[in-house]
């Protein structure tokens, strides 16, 4: 799959969590806030546990900062596309 495609969820995912923090997440409905901590938990811990594989994907060359960064960012769909 366009590594663009793959990279756009995580986007969306990000500009969710920045909707629910510029909106309380209390005024939103019930399954919006279930969704909005799914979305936390993927984003925020999937995305850091993922970091140490990212380090191994991109070698020598690549800053540790962008890796973190990009990892953070676009999770799995940074590195694996490397």
């Amino acid at each position: 799959m366009n590594p663009v495609v793959l990279r756009t969820i995580p986007i969306l995912g990000w500009l969710f969590i920045g909707f629910g923090l510029l909106r309380p997440v209390r005024a939103l409905s019930v399954p919006l806030r279930l969704v909005f901590w799914i979305d936390v938990v993927l984003s925020v811990g999937v995305h850091a546990a993922q970091i140490p594989a990212a380090r191994r994907a991109a070698g020598p060359g690549v800053p540790l900062g962008r890796v973190v960064a990009m990892t953070m960012l676009f999770g799995a769909t940074w590195w694996k596309t490397l």
